[in-house]
């Protein structure tokens, strides 16, 4: 019944239905542990014979109900939160790798998810070869090995705002046999839906606009239902083969499409234990809440903002989708016809010093990390987020020494023009 619905609604009221008597509101459940009132009880779950709850680290029914309404917006058949972005596609490439695997990923995702996969994942084993998510398909498939065990992207790059071509990404995946994952964040599926273009995985940094007031950190991991890891059984042996921490089940046959999420929570979060707090999934819950009102909005006042950029003397470049006269127009058209987010970057004439004068004028936009809230914000990422970077590495994740990353807020479009323009005259 929920897929019937209309994407606001899910917004609203996915996930939780209360019945007679019960809390109109989503209840946090704050509570590390669950009573049960006899051995046998506890033993069937710790065996994964039962579902329940017994530990939060594991498992709480707030985070639960709010991972059901994020999986019902994205169509997907079950979802899982984790205590950040970082976590969640940690968690999603991990849960189906191991030492002496490979992956190949788009260079043009964010910073922190670059150094992930091309650092972190490499001292564990995992190596990863990064190709240009624009290249042919036959150059992006000669990228693959034998060991090959996902393809990676990101719907809209970070900080770039580059639209990645899902269906031929899908197409590349499956032709090797392996799960496309796509970090939907910046679009959310509000704007778009991966797994409608062949996407198996969908992972979100739900800080970023699901929360949409800057006041939790989170993460969320969500399968489609779609990819046959049985078929590619000798591929994915932590999943279609017995583990032995719990007593030699198979993921695959005891659970059927819920494998990869069943995985992940009773193994990953059970070792790793990077759980979302129920504190936090209830202000996600109610930042889900207005999601699809306020992505219109971020939307309407991102255009009118890139137009008056590109329209700007000063201006040595804008990069915004939506734009008519984005490279990646026709993709956005196809992928997000209702509007891509509301970060776009731009580059002033005179350079890396040029922007730092310019944001130093500023006085409604905030420096900050963040992105992707009700503030606008805007961040210089050669010198920041990307800063780990080296030269080379930022040419090749297309960030370049002037690019300026801008995030519109939910404040009145006219009054942060007038904000962009004399900051702009200020850093003359």
């Amino acid at each position: 019944m929920e897929k019937k619905l209309s994407i606001g609604t899910l917004c609203v009221q996915a996930g939780y239905d209360p019945k007679n008597g019960e809390s109109r509101q989503m209840p946090i459940i704050q509570s590390t542990t669950f009573k049960y009132e006899d051995s046998d009880a506890m033993a069937r779950l710790f065996d994964l014979e039962d579902n329940g709850y017994f530990y939060t680290r594991l498992q709480n029914p707030t985070n639960d109900k709010v991972a059901a309404r994020i999986a019902a917006l994205e169509g997907g058949i079950a979802a899982m939160l984790t205590s950040s972005g970082q976590a969640a596609n940690f968690y999603a490439c991990f849960n189906i790798c191991e030492c002496g695997d490979h992956i190949v990923s788009a260079t043009s995702i964010y910073g922190g998810t670059f150094n992930l996969l091309g650092t972190s994942l490499r001292k564990m084993g995992i190596e990863v070869t990064f190709i240009d998510q624009n290249a042919s398909e036959e150059e992006i498939s000669a990228a693959f090995r034998p060991n090959t065990k996902l393809l990676f992207g990101e719907t809209l790059s970070n900080p770039g705002v580059s639209v990645l071509d899902i269906e031929k990404f899908a197409r590349i995946a499956h032709s090797h046999g392996v799960p496309l994952i796509i970090d939907n964040t910046f679009p959310t599926p509000v704007n778009c839906r991966p797994f409608e273009w062949g996407a198996d995985i969908v992972t979100h940094s739900t800080t970023k606009y699901m929360d949409g007031h800057g006041v939790q950190v989170g993460g969320a991991i969500v399968d489609s239902g779609n990819f046959d890891w049985e078929a590619y059984a000798d591929k994915y042996p932590g999943l279609c083969s017995p583990d032995e921490s719990y007593h030699g089940i198979t993921y695959t046959k005891k659970f059927g499409k819920l494998a990869y999420i069943t995985k992940a929570t009773s193994q990953l979060m059970r070792d790793f234990g990077s759980i979302q707090s129920p504190q936090n999934a209830f202000y996600l819950g109610l930042g889900l809440q207005s999601l699809h009102v306020r992505m219109a909005r971020h939307c309407e006042s991102a255009l009118k903002i890139a137009q008056f950029l590109e329209a700007n003397e000063e201006v040595a470049w804008v990069n915004y989708p939506d734009l008519e006269s984005s490279a990646d127009h026709e993709k956005q058209q196809k992928y997000l016809p209702n509007g891509s987010c509301g970060v776009m970057c731009f580059g002033l004439k005179g350079g890396r010093e040029r922007a730092k004068k310019f944001m130093a004028n500023l006085n409604l936009v905030t420096i900050e990390t963040h992105v992707a809230d009700c503030y606008t914000c805007i961040l210089h990422p050669a010198s920041h987020t990307h800063r780990q970077m080296s030269d080379e590495q930022l040419a090749e994740a297309g960030v370049s020494p002037d690019l300026i990353r801008f995030s519109v807020g939910l404040e009145d479009a006219n009054d942060l023009i007038a904000d962009i323009a004399q900051a702009i005259e200020a850093s003359k």
